[in-house]
């Protein structure tokens, strides 16, 4: 059923991109009002330059790390191809391998692809559990002599956290640089560069660490990625001296001004809103096996991401799920919005030991800061007839085969 102009659509897609946040609206267009460059040497130049510091300083104290290791860049995408690529060209030495988890993000992924079949890298896959999460000894074991490392904090579709502490360490310990995506973390969960790096001068484990904007109420366009003043990166781009020399270009100050405005407020809000989103959760998961006996949520029950919800429909299509729920207004995932109109099983499902049936027929919720009790009850409404609607589609469509 379509929905009618009294009923307000219900949106459960905030890992893929969430609404903006006022805090960074009202940031960015204070921003956009100062004239000048920040390079530039005269009072309006320099006037800029205060802006673009003082976000650098704001995000930084978030991220638990110096200011001058924050690099502004254009998103996650951008932050991890700067990370991995700046590693690969900037090492030292004639080491050819890279540790790549099997359930990264795509943007990782083709990054790691793209070095292998250009720089002719050699990828050590490290295979992750039942639940998503990268097995540790895996990890360590794939390390020696490695160029980098990389891992996610959280797992951006099935929501699994993993233990970032325990890879670093792992790194540390065997003088490989570690890159952490922590795109689907952000906001989310305590972010604390300098800790999970150690204070040991000189240390080689965690050099840096990527976010994006648009996911914590940011504009699309702004992110980060956090540099450690150790590491050795080449830069993708060239142009200036701008940002230590890895990033070229005029920067983005009312971009820096939104994402540091968007940071600050999630985090000061962050261990209210993770209670308030995890029980949210929970009842939506109850709701939907109390309809559907036979879902089964994926990634780990206990040590995942708040707002998340993997469900696996056994017989249903997620695609045709997806579309039925958008008729009722109602707006979800069958996973990575990076894959929109893709459709292809999801990597990470098979990456956890599934079929292609099972990472066909997933679908996954994601609760955000404007979700509600109520737009929990009408999914738990909806998800019935859905679920039937859809079994009955792959039904007939099996019968034409």
């Amino acid at each position: 059923m379509l929905p009618s102009e009294e009923t307000m659509p219900i949106y459960l897609d905030h890992a893929a991109t969430t609404p903006l946040r006022p805090e960074a609206r009202d940031a960015w267009l204070r921003a956009q009002e100062t004239v000048g460059n920040a390079s530039s040497v005269h009072a309006d130049g320099q006037a800029a330059r205060r802006l673009l510091e003082d976000a650098r300083d704001q995000l930084a104290e978030v991220l638990g790390a110096q200011s001058i290791e924050i690099i502004f860049t254009s998103g996650g995408t951008e932050s991890i191809n700067l990370a991995l690529k700046g590693l690969w060209w900037g090492r030292g030495d004639d080491r050819d391998a890279v540790v790549l988890p099997d359930a990264e993000h795509h943007a990782t992924t083709e990054a790691a692809a793209w070095l292998q079949s250009r720089e002719g890298a050699v990828v050590r896959s490290v295979p992750v559990t039942a639940y998503g999460a990268i097995d540790p000894e895996s990890f360590a074991r794939a390390l020696p002599q490695a160029a980098w490392a990389t891992a996610l904090i959280a797992n951006n579709e099935v929501g699994t956290v993993n233990d970032v502490t325990s890879l670093a360490r792992s790194a540390a310990t065997a003088g490989v640089p570690l890159h952490l995506d922590a795109v689907a973390a952000f906001g989310h969960l305590p972010l604390d560069f300098r800790k999970v790096r150690g204070d040991a001068e000189g240390n080689t484990g965690l050099v840096a660490l990527s976010v994006s904007g648009h996911k914590v109420g940011a504009p699309v366009g702004t992110g980060a990625l956090v540099v450690s003043r150790h590491a050795t990166l080449s830069a993708l781009q060239h142009g200036g001296a701008h940002q230590r020399g890895l990033r070229a270009g005029t920067q983005d100050i009312a971009g820096a001004a939104a994402l540091a405005a968007a940071a600050v407020a999630a985090e000061r809000s962050r261990e209210k809103e993770t209670a308030r989103l995890s029980a949210l959760r929970d009842h939506l998961w109850h709701g939907i096996e109390t309809v559907i006996p036979g879902a089964e949520l994926l990634g780990d029950p206990q040590m995942r991401l708040p707002g998340n919800l993997h469900v696996h429909f056994p017989g249903a299509a997620g695609e045709t799920l997806l579309f039925l729920l958008d008729m009722a207004g109602i707006s979800t995932s069958t996973g990575s919005a990076c894959q929109a109109g893709v459709t292809e099983p999801s990597h990470v499902v098979r990456a956890m030991g599934r079929g292609d049936d099972v990472a066909r027929s997933v679908l996954r919720f994601t609760l955000g800061r404007t979700t509600t009790s109520a737009d929990v009850e009408a999914v738990t409404a909806a998800i019935g007839a859905a679920y039937e609607r859809a079994l009955a589609s792959g039904a007939r469509a099996g019968s034409r085969s």
